[in-house]
């Protein structure tokens, strides 16, 4: 097949993804919860490229539930235009990048004390690395969590690796071969690289990293079976499953040395998800 042809089938089969997605993203809603907590610290959440929805709602309340006690705030920053072209992008997703680091410039002037930690699953791991990239000189975020993430596995992760005190850790696994295996090989990933993204195959040093030191803040964990205990099976959305935020992503939330090591004895502290009822009653409207 030639690159023409291979182009064609491509844009062809987005449009047809596009208008599957339908009007998909942000509802101009947000989730807030511990607000009483915001002078200790904020958890940002950053969804995927289908923008909020029950999972990525029901994380956000494992991290309330389970996770220090800290604000938890979903930031949903998808557009109305379908989930192929949150994927796809770019410039615009940059920009938001920019907005959200803004929003973390804005809490640490109004909250000098209060810790900054961004987690983000899939298309939203893009944003949560961009945004930390964005920050100033001299700023810097607590840490960061991808799971799953839609960045390609040589995309350089030095810039975000030195806005954060604590690092970067990645959660991956073999097992998300359809999302993160085809569908990025096919309309690529959040950098546009068509490849299988680093939510599957795990991140490495590109030989053109900046500063190829800054690597060593970088932990990743490889999906186990172990994880289905708490209730990712190692696809593409179980890694929001409560009992595995709480039992395998809080550890580090609440961690001044992170490491594998904190996810040690991980299926004892499963616990029982929160009831998803609660994030109903503690959504507030923008």
């Amino acid at each position: 097949m030639t690159g023409n042809v291979k182009r064609t089938v491509r844009w062809a089969s987005a449009c047809w993804l596009v208008l599957a997605a339908g009007l998909t993203g942000c509802e101009g809603r947000r989730l807030v919860l511990n607000r009483e907590y915001l002078d200790r610290g904020l958890i940002i959440v950053l969804p995927g490229i289908d923008g909020r929805a029950p999972h990525n709602e029901a994380a956000c309340l494992a991290l309330r539930g389970g996770g220090p006690d800290m604000a938890v705030e979903l930031y949903d920053w998808t557009a109305p235009l379908g989930a192929l072209y949150n994927q796809c992008a770019v410039d615009r997703n940059h920009e938001a990048a920019t907005r959200l680091a803004r929003r973390i410039q804005a809490y640490t002037r109004d909250h000098p004390r209060g810790r900054v930690f961004l987690a983000g699953h899939s298309g939203g791991t893009a944003l949560a690395v961009w945004a930390a990239e964005a920050l100033p000189e001299g700023q810097e975020v607590d840490g960061l969590v991808l799971l799953a993430s839609s960045l390609s596995p040589s995309y350089d992760l030095s810039g975000a690796l030195s806005k954060s005190r604590h690092g970067i850790v990645s959660f991956y696994s073999p097992r998300d071969s359809i999302l993160l295996g085809f569908g990025t090989s096919t309309f690529g990933t959040m950098d546009r690289q068509y490849t299988e993204a680093a939510g599957r195959v795990g991140f490495r040093r590109p030989g053109s990293a900046d500063r190829p030191e800054l690597y060593a803040k970088l932990v990743q964990i490889e999906w186990e079976e172990q994880a289905a205990e708490a209730g990712n099976d190692g696809g593409h959305f179980s890694c929001l499953a409560g009992r595995f935020i709480e039992a395998y992503v809080v550890p580090f939330l609440g961690s001044e040395a992170w490491g594998r090591s904190l996810v040690a004895d991980r299926g004892r502290r499963a616990r029982p998800a929160s009831s998803q009822r609660e994030v109903a009653l503690a959504t507030v409207r923008q």
